[in-house]
């Protein structure tokens, strides 16, 4: 899923604190799931806004939705009769979500409230760690299904770099070498003979290296 991190309240304030009329809008996919974007997280901010502008003496009206996705044509058609009667969105979407918003309501200024962190995994409630930055050229049948290219601070393809110390990864004590997990992986698997084998040169034109990326399924399209 997409991880995402919550902006803090000062940094959206800046942004609206020219407002009168505010949506606030959560997503409910990946946002939701890591507890920064969802309808719980919606009216949080909203009261904390409210709050803010109540101490200022000043009327703003501060609404809140959540859509089942901010990234789909469909949910975001939704809002479409009363979008018109704000003066700017707060989305708590991810990035992604943030872009199609402000693509689709052009005229209307969409703010994120949320920092777009990475896509990862919940190792346990409050911990989320990255797995996949989406390269375009996934490898993992080769590495024990465990991603250098994420989780290698120098995306090393063929095995660990000289700062790896006792299965320790030089950027952090508490990292771990994922080269040294790829090869107990592949130990248990018996696969070590994809360590032994040199990985070719990368073609990072499918990474973000070759500019914005687009997927086209000829059979889903109508």
């Amino acid at each position: 899923m997409i991880v995402a991190d919550r902006k803090p309240i000062e940094e959206i304030i800046g942004e609206i604190k020219d407002k009168k009329n505010i949506l606030i809008l959560g997503c409910n996919e990946c946002v939701t799931v890591c507890e920064a974007g969802g309808k719980k997280e919606v009216g949080v901010l909203a009261s904390a806004l409210r709050m803010n502008f109540l101490k200022q003496g000043r009327e703003v009206k501060i609404d809140e939705n959540t859509l089942q996705r901010q990234c789909d044509h469909e949910y975001l058609e939704e809002i479409r009769d009363e979008i018109d009667q704000y003066d700017a969105v707060v989305s708590l979407a991810c990035g992604v979500g943030v872009q199609f918003m402000a693509e689709k309501y052009f005229e209307l200024p969409i703010y994120p409230g949320v920092n777009t962190c990475f896509m990862g995994a919940t190792e346990e409630r409050g911990v989320w760690t990255e797995r996949c930055q989406g390269c375009g050229q996934c490898m993992l049948a080769r590495t024990g299904g465990l991603c250098p290219v994420s989780r290698c601070a120098k995306r090393l393809f063929n095995g660990p770099c000289g700062g790896s110390t006792q299965g320790k990864c030089e950027v952090g004590k508490e990292t771990d070498c994922i080269w040294q997990l790829i090869v107990e992986q592949l130990k248990v698997l018996g696969q070590m003979d994809n360590y032994e084998e040199i990985s070719p040169i990368k073609d990072w034109s499918t990474d973000r290296a070759g500019g914005p990326r687009k997927v086209v399924r000829e059979d889903l399209q109508q």
